[in-house]
């Protein structure tokens, strides 16, 4: 009888045996993906991702308007996305500020497509906490604009056409003409989340600008026979500080400064930038979303850079001849926007 039954004890404790494994693996299995989902919301919480984008417009139509003006449409996108790392003593911040422009104006015959605004900012930076504000940071970042920038006012009245359009608009920028491409080692305060300021004594500057026509205008250093340099390097004292803030809900600002000076221009060109002759660059963007798509934006950037030379109109004892002078941008956009 005994023979009889001992198949089947032998094939139920081998599956038992089975369901036992099975039963261990499932439970392996749950455990580890527990575990990995559990290191995921960890590694998340190190990451912060914040910012605005958006895309604004704007349409003139006038009909028998007395007092004059132009008709003409004008949009432009914008973004200035910040991407921040934090696990114990180290952080790394990445930051993007963009925008691209464009108007049409039927009024303008001959070029009724004109950049509007145009701007490529790009920084990022790692750092290592020495005391709970203090950092030791490593710094790069690269400024430069997409488009082609045309100045189409006439040089006299034999460059008007019978529309009194320019025959030929003048090239005053480009891709790479100029750019600012950066390279910084230095210490950074942060107080908070907020606010950040940092003293970098060991910063490189790379100066480019590929056109050759624009390169006089841009400082570019000058070869002894006379032409102009497509790069320039330059060591200097580089100052940055930067606020990341949401004053009341949905309404975000935003805020960049950058200084620059170098140590060794005078070196290269004894007509170049002396120490203490800060190149600035000062960005606002001023945002407010409502109704969860639409916002309201003003943005400015301020801009001086002493081996860049502007024509101007005379100023005290400074004449019309090129030289440095500040410059500033205005833009006030209603559209569709989003903050985060």
């Amino acid at each position: 009888m005994m023979k009889k039954f001992l198949p089947f004890f032998v094939l139920a404790m081998a599956f038992s045996f089975v369901n036992a494994q099975v039963d261990e693996k499932t439970a392996a299995d749950e455990a580890l993906k527990t575990k990995v989902k559990s290191a995921e919301i960890d590694s998340a919480k190190h990451w912060k991702f914040t910012g605005v984008c958006g895309l604004n417009a704007a349409q003139t139509a006038l009909f028998n308007w007395a007092a004059g003006g132009n008709n003409n449409v004008t949009g432009f996108v914008f973004a200035n996305l910040t991407l921040s790392y934090k696990k114990d003593k180290w952080t790394w911040d990445s930051n993007l500020d963009t925008e691209l422009g464009l108007m049409f104006s039927s009024d303008y015959v001959r070029y009724p497509w004109r950049k509007a605004n145009d701007k490529l900012n790009f920084t990022t930076k790692v750092g290592y906490q020495m005391h709970p504000q203090w950092y030791l940071s490593l710094l790069g970042s690269f400024r430069s604009q997409y488009a082609p920038g045309l100045d189409y006012k006439p040089v006299d009245a034999g460059d008007l056409d019978d529309y009194g359009n320019p025959v030929e608009p003048t090239l005053i920028s480009k891709w790479l003409s100029p750019s600012y491409t950066d390279l910084a080692l230095g210490v950074e305060y942060r107080p908070n989340d907020i606010f950040n300021i940092g003293v970098y004594p060991v910063a490189g500057r790379m100066t480019t600008c590929l056109e050759e026509v624009l390169r006089p205008k841009y400082g570019m250093s000058q070869r002894e026979d006379g032409t102009y340099k497509p790069v320039m390097l330059n060591m200097g004292l580089r100052i940055n500080g930067g606020i990341n803030y949401t004053l009341v809900k949905n309404l975000k600002i935003i805020s960049t400064i950058t200084l620059f000076t170098p140590y060794t221009a005078r070196i290269h060109d004894e007509n170049g930038q002396k120490f203490g002759n800060f190149d600035v660059d000062w960005d606002v963007a001023l945002t407010y979303n409502f109704l969860k798509v639409f916002s309201v934006s003003l943005m400015t950037s301020l801009k001086y850079y002493d081996m860049v030379k502007i024509d101007g109109s005379a100023w005290g004892k400074y004449g019309d001849h090129p030289r440095a002078r500040v410059q500033f941008k205005e833009v006030v956009g209603l559209g569709i926007g989003y903050s985060f």
